[in-house]
């Protein structure tokens, strides 16, 4: 198995991967293409297919492919350029290197998150998240599920990591401005991503639901946060909204998908811990990319999603 992150610009490859993505484009002459994004547990990397003939067998996304492939460097990042791809056959490669999963221990961040949700001090809303997080098929799905598609926290468990980072980053700063209720804080941090879980599909297929195109997480969220307030009886409407207004607005801006503009202190430091969260792992995850790496220089490279250049802090 030639994993992603060990790919070098030059070498040629003969061996199987996931194939994520599918599309067959034209050339502006006109002529036929196929661009696919193929991934292992180490990363993706986009591959296309300039000469469609005999030796690209049918296959779709989805699919484990066997590929033979150049290894080449386009715009500062590497690429694919494939000759050879069919289906690979069940037994011809093992599940588990194309599934990239979190190097914490799940079982703890459970426990953590157990332990934040017992914190809560006001009934009305410990009632609330501990019912959501009860549903069968959230308490099913949350221990492995991804918290994104590619951006961060794309692996096995990372739903569960970035929630309980957010949380705790939450939990930290509560005592350190006035006027926060920390319940409510935390409870739009342990529940504003939970609605992940059904807008994303699980790994390896890890795509966009029905659902997610539809409506998308920070909805589904919403609206099960009404569902289960409902079932508690006595819960306060004022509340509810409070809690939904974190939950809404936690990407911060409209230009980010956020339907409203966090307008409560508690919703304010959600969404900077989120965002804090998340950038911070794009970061951490370029570095640990570039350690594997045979490139030594300080400069990681250019993010596209961060739209800068990363540097190692050796001095």
């Amino acid at each position: 198995m030639i994993f992603i992150e060990d790919f070098a610009d030059g070498e040629r490859i003969i061996a199987h991967y996931l194939c994520k993505k599918k599309e067959s484009l034209k050339t502006k002459a006109g002529k036929s293409y196929i661009s696919m994004v193929l991934a292992d547990k180490t990363g993706t990397i986009d591959a296309k297919v300039w000469n469609i003939n005999h030796d690209i067998q049918n296959f779709e996304a989805g699919d484990f492919i066997k590929i033979e492939a150049e290894i080449i460097t386009y715009q500062d990042e590497l690429q694919l350029r494939v000759l050879k791809i069919r289906r690979s056959v069940s037994g011809e490669y093992s599940p588990e290197n194309y599934i990239p999963a979190t190097d914490k221990d799940v079982d703890g961040l459970l426990r953590q998150i157990s332990a934040l949700i017992s914190s809560i001090e006001d009934e009305y809303i410990r009632a609330l998240v501990e019912s959501i997080f009860a549903q069968p098929e959230i308490a099913a799905a949350f221990p492995t599920h991804t918290a994104a598609k590619y951006m961060h926290h794309s692996y096995l468990g990372g739903l569960c990591e970035h929630i309980l980072s957010v949380a705790q980053i939450c939990d930290f700063l509560a005592p350190r401005y006035k006027f926060v209720n920390r319940d409510l804080l935390i409870a739009g941090a342990l529940l504003h991503d939970i609605g992940k879980i059904h807008e994303l599909s699980s790994l390896p297929e890890n795509d966009y639901t029905d659902d997610g195109q539809l409506i998308g997480h920070i909805v589904i969220t919403a609206q099960m946060i009404g569902v289960h307030a409902a079932k508690i009886p006595g819960f306060p409407k004022q509340l509810e909204s409070l809690i939904v207004h974190s939950v809404v607005s936690h990407h911060g801006k409209h230009e980010w998908g956020s339907p409203k503009l966090p307008k409560t202190i508690e919703a304010c430091i959600l969404h900077c811990a989120d965002n804090m969260d998340a950038n911070i792992k794009m970061f951490e995850e370029a570095l640990e990319k570039s350690e594997k790496s045979t490139n030594q220089g300080e400069w990681v490279g250019y993010n596209r999603v961060l739209a800068r250049n990363i540097r190692k802090s050796n001095f």
